[in-house]
């Protein structure tokens, strides 16, 4: 069940209530819109040690409370207050079970509704970031030690005199950051699984129990035959190197009023283990490729996160799902294969095969004639080298569509930058013996590989991001990060309003 993949999700709610008549361990209020007086009451003998003149030059500060209601206080300096409070501060708080936030130390009538409406966003994100731990693997190699953190209030005292207004934003931004939340912990925990567990039939069985678990939701699976009847030749090149057999999990969430309204389309690269075909990877850190099927972590978190706020869109999501292993069926630099558009692709790289695969599901989603397509992919580790570990690489065949997700990303702190594809780099994958090759050769990777795939996209406006140097993090706090659900759930959400 698709439960298991979110196992341990926080509780948040919204309660009109003064902070102090809740049951709470720990109490978390700003410092900007307190006053002395505040202070004295949550604080009283400490209070004196307390003055707001030293606080602001502390990030936090926490003491013992006299009140029954709650054993402590902690005061928290936010530098920016739409950035909401920090995933660093529910890491440390984590061992109580209830946290009270005290909205109105943080929030007064004078700060504009968009970032009320982000700062509760991003508390509720920043929860979920800060009490994750890796669940339990189905194979049994980790205990399951989840925080004890089981719900998160936020309070809206009566008296602070909060407009209406400023209310709504909140409660607005507390069920996005939710959703956002839920589809996130979905994909990190998706990310996280071994590629012995996570294969594409695994992937495909979550995606019945989406389906299962959402009347709105229905689902359908392409096998090989079907992929193979479809012309799919270069998708299936991708997985005859593979014991697994590739899938195209085809999701339809039916949200609009009007059933026939044309679909948005998220396709999302499963490859749920990539050693590089023949052209085979080096040895170092190849058990994180583990996590080269982030991209379909990600469009299925945004979907769920999509079913959560009941978005009254119609919205397709297709997964292609296979290995790329080195075997003596696989690819072999010089072949050519048949893509369903009809176009030769000459692969001069086994292990730029992501794109092989996302090129026959964007053609795949024409069926649809959708308003617009975003594909997600763990595409080139060049994306890496011109961008690092903050960003998204994004680019597009239309400025508006761009754009847009520009903005999804600023506003959800998910965010892109975009990358030209100018004429120059498309030259760059000439073929001698097809209709192009399947790299760009040297320079410019990340644009050369979304060039390739600008043409399978012609028919519909289309974005491409590269999560290469967001999906997860390496070293000590190896782990997925569940990007790019936030900034796809941003986007729906925008032209859902």
């Amino acid at each position: 069940m698709s439960d298991n993949l979110i196992q341990h999700l926080i509780k948040v709610s919204v309660q009109a209530k003064a902070p102090l008549e809740l049951e709470s361990q720990l109490i978390l209020a700003g410092t900007k819109h307190l006053s002395q007086d505040s202070i004295e009451t949550y604080a009283g003998p400490l209070a004196e040690k307390l003055k707001l003149g030293k606080l602001a030059k502390n990030e936090s500060l926490s003491v013992l409370s006299h009140s029954k209601n709650a054993d402590f206080i902690c005061f928290l300096n936010l530098k920016k207050i739409n950035a909401g409070i920090a995933k660093s501060t529910f890491k440390q708080a984590a061992k109580h079970p209830t946290i009270v936030i005290d909205v109105s130390s943080f929030i007064d009538n004078t700060i504009a509704a968009s970032e009320v409406f982000q700062w509760a966003q991003q508390t509720v994100i920043n929860v979920s970031h800060g009490v994750y731990h890796v669940m339990k693997l189905p194979v049994g190699l980790k205990k399951d030690k989840p925080s004890k953190l089981e719900q998160i209030i936020f309070a809206i005292d009566p008296q602070a005199g909060l407009n209406d207004d400023l209310v709504s934003k909140i409660q607005q931004g507390v069920a996005l950051g939710r959703a956002m939340a839920k589809g996130q912990l979905f994909a990190k925990n998706l990310g996280n699984l071994p590629g012995n567990v996570c294969t594409p039939s695994y992937i495909a069985e979550q995606a019945g129990d989406i389906a299962q678990e959402h009347d709105n939701i229905s689902l359908e699976v392409l096998e090989e035959a079907d992929m193979e009847k479809l012309g799919m030749g270069s998708l299936l090149s991708v997985s005859r190197g593979s014991r697994e057999p590739a899938k195209l999990i085809v999701l339809h969430y039916q949200g609009a009023s009007d059933s026939n309204e044309k679909p948005h389309v998220l396709v999302g690269k499963g490859l749920t283990f990539d050693a590089g075909g023949i052209s085979l990877k080096p040895a170092g850190k190849m058990d994180e490729m583990k996590y080269d099927m982030c991209g379909s972590a990600s469009v299925l978190g945004a979907l769920l996160a999509t079913a959560e706020l009941k978005l009254n869109i119609n919205l397709v999501v297709i997964v292609p799902s296979s290995e790329n292993l080195p075997d003596g069926d696989a690819n072999k630099p010089g072949d050519i294969v048949k893509s369903m558009s009809g176009r030769t692709i000459e692969i001069l790289n086994t292990d730029a095969e992501g794109r092989l695969i996302l090129c026959d599901a964007l053609t795949y989603a024409e069926r649809f004639e959708p308003q617009t397509v975003i594909d997600v992919a763990t595409l080139t580790g060049a994306c890496i080298v011109a961008l690092g570990h903050h960003t998204n690489g994004l680019m597009g065949n239309n400025p508006e569509l761009v754009d847009a997700l520009l903005d999804a990303g600023q506003e959800s702190h998910d965010r892109a930058w975009e990358l030209p594809m100018w004429d120059e780099y498309h030259q760059q994958l000439k073929s001698n013996f097809a209709d192009l090759a399947n790299i760009g050769g040297a320079g410019g990777g990340t644009i050369t590989a979304a060039c390739f795939l600008s043409k399978f996209t012609e028919k519909y406006p289309w974005a491409h991001l590269d999560i290469a140097g967001t999906a997860w993090s390496s070293g000590g706090g190896k782990g997925a990060t569940g990007r790019c659900v936030p900034i796809l759930t941003q986007y729906l959400y925008n032209i859902a309003a």
